[in-house]
């Protein structure tokens, strides 16, 4: 009875089943799997399978990914309350990281089935599951990142080596071009700002109100973190292969997808929207003026440092 009272209390607190209503967590509670790890011991590898939802009753789990020289890059660590391994579940794909027991760890086990059971029948779920994953993947690439400056820098050149390399990648292009009528084109097309619509800050936030409307920041994630739009979802241009089918599928499908995300240097939100429009989704707009006129028109924005 304590055990199970004990399950009841920590899916409650867990911020993926929170709002779930009380019978269903309840039902959860009888059909979890209780599962005890050893310190040190691997509970899925990189490439396995996914078939389990873990929540982490107590202990820590430290996510990690290993390349083919035995280096390991350390992702992050979760702790007791938090969960993992959906990825594999709403995508289809292999585990893309290894997830290994730092201390000893109690955690409640979901299958398949009963995963995508709750998602079915509470499609928000999947809403949070999303947020979570695209917090994961930032941080995860910042280390990436990170760790191949410090382990890869290339040495420095002077600057007629790098004039030379330029100019030898010019003309190998200008070449290939000549014998190849498909080509390679030397300079990056910019997105065609008329293929794809704007849309105005009072437009979007009435769309929005109503449920219509997915809004997307499209910016690095430092920009995110500074400051984004509220209720928007943080989708990097960099990340954005990784991260489509999650955040554009299921219920999603049906809702208009407005980006924003733009500096003066680098059009972020019309080169994703571009990046939409060609894999098929029709409604898709920019808003205009972005982030400065939502602001302007004294629309809610957040900073990430004020929700954690």
């Amino acid at each position: 009875m304590k055990e199970k009272e004990g399950k009841r209390k920590e899916f409650a607190r867990s911020k993926v089943f929170e709002e779930l209503p009380q019978e269903k967590r309840d039902e959860l509670t009888r059909t979890a799997e209780h599962r005890v790890v050893a310190p040190h011991t691997i509970i899925f590898r990189q490439g396995d399978p996914g078939d389990k939802f873990y929540f982490i009753r107590s202990g820590k789990v430290r996510m990690f990914r290993q390349v083919s020289d035995g280096f390991e890059t350390d992702l992050f660590v979760l702790g007791a309350g938090e969960s993992f391994g959906q990825m594999p579940l709403l995508t289809g794909e292999a585990r893309p990281a290894n997830a290994e027991a730092m201390e000893e760890t109690h955690l409640l086990v979901l299958s398949k089935e009963q995963f995508e059971r709750v998602l079915k029948d509470f499609p928000d779920i999947s809403l949070i599951l999303m947020k979570q994953m695209s917090r994961w993947l930032m941080r995860a690439n910042r280390v990436i990142e990170k760790q191949a400056l410090q382990q890869r820098r290339a040495p420095r050149m002077a600057w007629f080596h790098f004039v030379l390399i330029i100019g030898v990648s010019v003309v190998l292009a200008l070449v290939f071009n000549r014998s190849n009528p498909n080509g390679i084109p030397l300079f990056p097309k910019f997105p065609d700002k008329k293929a794809i619509p704007e849309i105005s800050a009072v437009q979007a936030m009435e769309e929005m109100k109503n449920g219509d409307a997915l809004i997307v920041d499209a910016g690095p994630e430092g920009f995110y973190q500074k400051k984004h739009i509220q209720g928007a979802i943080s989708v990097p241009l960099s990340l954005f292969d990784i991260l489509y089918g999650v955040t554009f599928g299921g219920e999603e499908k049906a809702k208009r997808v407005i980006v924003y995300g733009g500096t003066i240097s680098k059009p972020y939100d019309w080169e994703l929207a571009n990046k939409l429009v060609l894999l098929g989704r029709k409604d898709v707009k920019v808003l205009e003026g972005g982030t400065a006129a939502w602001e302007k028109a004294g629309y809610p924005v957040e900073r990430w440092e004020e929700k954690k």
